[in-house]
């Protein structure tokens, strides 16, 4: 009986350059990593998290799951590994997509997405000039149609849209909500996020799921 002990791949480090298939094989063999990702074919690692990204986090979540709730054909995740390109494995804190039955442009792969949801939502608190930066020009260059980034130090909304190949970003309305194209009807309520106010970003958002707007998109994927 052979006692020789397999031989592990090397863990991941910050700052490793790697394929994506490399990227995969060294995370499976470290069951206790919950966050990593491999973007332009770098690896990052997380850095802790701490209060005001888990409270904007919950808030956004939430947020999104009463959306999908009011609209079939759309689905939402959190903190999902999406397989994006061959040096590109984000794991994005927030995803919205189109199920692909309803246009979307995503798969699940061997228990993992891939492709591109159409909203990805990041919570930056310790990670702005990569959310701002690389992650940006990285979801641009693979298709994510709108990329909100809620910047929790500043309390402000960069929320983007794809127009004419370049991300160029969504202004609040006179009433200082956001409004997303991609989605009608999800409305963002900024000043009820930041000050942790869930009752007012759930009725700015039930606003929304009444506009026509909403009902028309709704038949769109009922068609």
């Amino acid at each position: 009986m052979s006692t020789v002990a397999p031989i592990l791949p090397p863990p991941l480090r910050e700052g490793d350059r790697l394929s994506r298939e490399e990227f995969l094989r060294r995370w499976e063999a470290m069951p206790d990593l919950k966050h990593a990702e491999l973007l332009d074919g770098v690896v990052y690692m997380p850095s802790p998290v701490g209060y005001p990204h888990n409270a904007v986090h919950l808030m956004l979540s939430g947020w999104l799951l009463i959306y999908i709730a009011a609209t079939d054909g759309c689905d939402a995740g959190s903190d999902g590994t999406w397989l994006m390109g061959s040096a590109d494995v984000p794991q994005p804190d927030l995803t919205m997509r189109l199920l692909p039955e309803h246009g979307g442009r995503s798969t699940i792969v061997k228990g993992l997405l891939s492709g591109v949801p159409e909203l990805v939502v990041e919570v930056s608190h310790t990670s702005a000039s990569r959310d701002l930066g690389v992650k940006s020009d990285l979801y641009l260059k693979h298709g994510v149609l709108e990329y909100l980034v809620a910047v929790t130090k500043k309390q402000e909304i960069v929320w983007r849209e794809v127009v004419k190949g370049r991300y160029r970003r969504i202004q609040p309305g006179e009433d200082d909500i956001f409004r997303s194209r991609v989605f009608p009807g999800l409305w963002l309520n900024a000043t009820a996020l930041w000050t942790q106010d869930r009752r007012s970003l759930i009725a700015t958002l039930n606003q929304g799921l009444a506009s026509p707007e909403h009902a028309e998109f709704v038949r769109r994927l009922q068609a």
